[in-house]
């Protein structure tokens, strides 16, 4: 796996860091390089007559790419997210995203400085606050911790924030801990595990209410109680796991008596072998207004088990795509 992540969507390369591995800029020039020579060679950067560069970029990454594009394109552009027409809309402003052109190599059309304006919208991001909610022995850890890899993963994706409400010994530590030692790790939880006290509850509602980043994954007790009934109340949304269908009905009307949107309704299947992912028709163009009724996201995530790479199974993947979505909405 790369350290620097390089994806081509029409004119506009998208690129940045892989969160999930954590390099030194050297690492991180040669990763740059394999994976630009890649798409090279591959025939899927081709050239013609302008690229957008659009992500952040440390300076040896920036020559690297400048250096392999410039023969190929009549101009090179990278993205100034300062830039651009404002818009006045219903939901607030917007800009549009602007790039300047930082190359020139046989164009007519461009010059060194000049600024493309697109007609893609910067529009500010929404913050969402989700709790991973359901009965216990779900997998709600360990979900929480491959959903927090699978947006990572994605290029430019908001940084998950997790929160655990649980003083059930599993923090964000636990599978990172599992996975080097089983034994540690599951002598710790043990050691660490408390009752949820209204003290911790009221204290767990105080950091629900304060997140600010833009993705918040709010990880709570197996128990519908007072405790995570003051806990969940700050959020904005929820995701419902559970392995027993017959017990989404009660965690759907919790959620629904607490105001939060339903995002997903997931179940965990522990001895089945493959996921089953299913979308509500249209669901990226008209998101908000189906979550004010169902969820957008059904079906079922296999093998929720510790010390295996949850971020690829593919219901996991789609419920990062679903989050990192929201921000935009």
């Amino acid at each position: 796996m790369q350290s620097y992540q390089i994806k081509l969507e029409g004119d506009v390369l998208h690129v940045g860091f892989n969160r999930n591995i954590p390099a030194q800029g050297d690492r991180i020039a040669k990763d740059a390089l394999e994976r630009i020579t890649q798409m090279l060679d591959s025939g899927e950067i081709s050239g013609g007559k302008r690229i957008l560069i659009d992500g952040p970029q440390s300076v040896p990454v920036a020559y690297i790419l400048s250096h392999k594009l410039v023969h190929l394109y009549e101009a090179v552009a990278v993205l100034d997210p300062k830039l651009g027409s404002k818009i006045s809309t219903i939901d607030g402003t917007i800009r549009h995203k602007t790039y300047i052109v930082t190359s020139v190599h046989g164009s007519t059309e461009y010059q060194v400085g000049d600024l493309i304006e697109t007609t893609e919208p910067q529009k500010e991001r929404s913050r969402i606050k989700v709790v991973l909610c359901g009965p216990p022995q779900s997998g709600k850890s360990c979900l929480r911790d491959g959903l927090k890899k699978a947006i990572l993963a994605h290029v430019n994706a908001p940084y998950p924030y997790i929160i655990t409400a649980c003083p059930d010994g599993e923090g964000s530590w636990h599978q990172e801990a599992c996975e080097n030692n089983a034994s540690l790790a599951l002598d710790c939880k043990l050691k660490n595990k408390a009752p949820v006290t209204p003290e911790f509850a009221k204290e767990a509602a105080k950091w629900v209410r304060s997140a600010n980043q833009l993705i918040n994954i709010i990880d709570v007790g197996g128990k519908i109680t007072d405790e995570n009934k003051l806990i969940m109340q700050p959020a904005t949304h929820a995701v419902i796991l559970s392995g027993d269908i017959s017990l989404f009905a009660e965690w759907e009307n919790f959620c629904q008596i607490l105001g939060l949107k339903i995002i997903a309704k997931i179940h965990s299947q522990l001895n089945a072998v493959k996921d089953e992912v299913l979308f509500s028709e249209g669901w990226r163009k008209d998101t908000n207004e189906l979550l004010e009724s169902n969820p957008v996201l059904t079906g079922s995530v296999h093998s929720l088990k510790r010390g295996e790479n949850l971020s690829t199974r593919p219901m996991v993947k789609a419920l990062a795509d679903v989050l990192i979505h929201l921000t935009k909405c």
